[in-house]
């Protein structure tokens, strides 16, 4: 009698990450009031603190000598946070209720599915999610005449660059935390760095110390990439920035790849 066997392969790269973001659209798709819930919030700051407050401080002088309007020179600041936010919640609260509650990972890894195609798929879908946000939000800059050069059309790329870095890094911590308790230390970390990257005011305003300690955070790291493009001071120091979200994107993927492996494949 003859038998037959199987031998069970891996998915290929691109395709192990596809059904991950394929899976989420179809969640999501169901609730789209909630997609687009991320997408008001850097709306409300610009139109409240951007033109609000933009009658009462007027005009900014940045470095080079340009001269631009308060808001124009927020709102670059909110498309980064914004990318960064959206990036941060996908990478952190949704894969921690996927990994330790819903045990969806478990069940993926009892495919041929591997934690990096878990780590690539995830990623690309918080890339996906903030692409749209930070599309819609160009546009709303264009409508108000928020944008001050051709090189804004770089701006769309440098935002998902910007959500790149900190979904990587925030799957990758999201595999080290305990409880939702944790969590806190992911607030502890973003609400700073969103108040003070140079966000509503030039980083020129701090002392020494202080400035390079803000010029070393990476949302300053994106800050600094869209304000440039969208105001057309663009410089080879762009390439740094560029470096740097990179460098944590991809160190992150890695790190939550492998400790995805750690926790889930005993």
């Amino acid at each position: 009698m003859a038998t037959l066997t199987a031998r069970v392969v891996p998915v290929p790269l691109r395709l192990g990450g596809r059904h991950i973001v394929e899976r989420n659209f179809l969640l999501y798709k169901r609730s789209w009031v909630v997609f687009l819930s991320g997408f008001t919030e850097p709306v409300f700051y610009l139109l409240s603190i951007g033109i609000g407050v933009a009658q009462l401080v007027g005009d900014f002088t940045l470095a080079d000598g340009t001269t631009i309007g308060y808001a124009a020179f927020v709102a670059p600041a909110m498309l980064a946070s914004s990318a960064m936010n959206g990036a941060i919640f996908d990478s952190t609260y949704n894969i921690f209720f996927r990994m330790k509650y819903a045990k969806l990972y478990d069940s993926m890894l009892a495919t041929p599915m591997r934690p990096w195609d878990i780590a690539t798929g995830e990623v690309t879908w918080a890339l996906l999610r903030g692409a749209c946000y930070s599309a819609m939000f160009v546009l709303v800059m264009l409508g108000l005449g928020l944008v001050e050069s051709w090189w804004a059309l770089v701006a769309l790329p440098a935002s998902v660059l910007i959500g790149f870095a900190f979904a990587g890094a925030g799957m990758a911590l999201t595999t080290f935390m305990r409880s939702w308790q944790d969590f806190e230390f992911v607030q502890l970390a973003t609400i700073p760095m969103f108040l003070f990257s140079a966000t509503f005011y030039p980083i020129e305003t701090y002392p020494g110390a202080i400035r390079w300690l803000v010029e070393i955070t990476p949302l300053y790291q994106g800050v600094h990439l869209e304000r440039a493009l969208t105001t057309g001071t663009v410089s080879w120091t762009l390439l740094l920035n560029a470096a740097y979200l990179t460098a944590m994107g991809a160190t992150g993927m890695y790190i939550a790849s492998r400790r995805l492996g750690t926790l889930l494949l005993k």
